[in-house]
């Protein structure tokens, strides 16, 4: 890379937030040096639509799969094979965000974890990568990942969790994908996690237009923000920023089996 850039690897820029100026946003991202971002599904229905944006959108792929906090998908009889066939789409990089929530449980644990597991077949079967929602279940979250030790690349979504935590997710072939929080004065926690770990194990993300970083936390997220993101890992990393950007890109590329130039 010759200059700058910036790799966004969890965004929602479908969602209705930006339905008033996506290309305002778009634009701004390519200004910001954020030239690549990946757009997340978390249903079957916001699965079509990313796929769809990401093939009009130069620099931008898919990732598809049910979320749990969507379990109503997985009633339909063929929503697997629906799946399936959404992700033969060439822009489909990944399987996601897919996994557990304890904190909305809007299924059953035994639900969730049926959902989770059939994706991560459903993935292995094509040869790509997870992405992991996790929230409010660690243990479950490794559990499942222990026991199928998935190949292709595993990506623990805007991780929140403590050094211990990250060790035990990194040890299972896990990414860590850091987000906003971590630029948040209070939260030690994930700065010690950010200082202690290799930045090979790290990527950068917004989940825009959720977790906007400090000094627009609160405010609607866009991928312009990653860029906070990635200097707060050089402010705690004392290294250059162009060196986590550099790094980081080159760690979503080898994760999501992209060209890094």
């Amino acid at each position: 890379m010759n200059k700058l850039q910036f790799f966004d690897t969890h965004a929602h820029l479908c969602n209705s937030q930006f339905d008033d100026d996506r290309p305002q946003v778009l634009q701004r991202m390519q200004t910001a040096g954020v030239t690549r971002h990946l757009e997340i599904a978390y249903s079957l229905e916001s699965a079509r639509r990313v796929v769809d944006f990401a093939a009009a959108t130069a620099q931008c792929w898919a990732v598809v799969g049910v979320q749990p906090n969507h379990p109503e998908d997985a009633l339909l009889p063929d929503w697997i094979a629906q799946l399936r066939q959404i992700a033969q789409h060439p822009k489909v990089v990944a399987i996601g965000e897919i996994g557990f929530d304890h904190f909305h449980n809007k299924a059953p644990v035994a639900v969730q974890e049926q959902i989770f597991r059939q994706q991560i077949a459903l993935a292995a079967e094509l040869k790509l990568p997870i992405v992991i929602h996790s929230r409010d279940a660690h243990a479950d979250t490794l559990r499942v990942l222990r026991e199928v030790q998935h190949p292709y690349g595993v990506v623990m979504h805007s991780f929140a969790g403590d050094l211990a935590y990250a060790r035990e997710c990194i040890a299972v072939g896990c990414t860590l994908s850091l987000s906003g929080p971590i630029t948040f004065r209070n939260n030690q926690a994930m700065h010690l996690v950010v200082q202690q770990l290799d930045l090979g194990h790290l990527m950068i993300e917004t989940d825009s237009p959720y977790l906007a970083p400090h000094p627009y936390r609160g405010k609607r997220n866009e991928p312009t923000y990653v860029v906070q993101v990635a200097q707060q890992i050089a402010l705690l990393h004392e290294c250059s920023l162009d060196h986590v950007a550099q790094q980081t890109w080159h760690n979503a590329c080898r994760v999501f089996g992209l060209p890094s130039e």
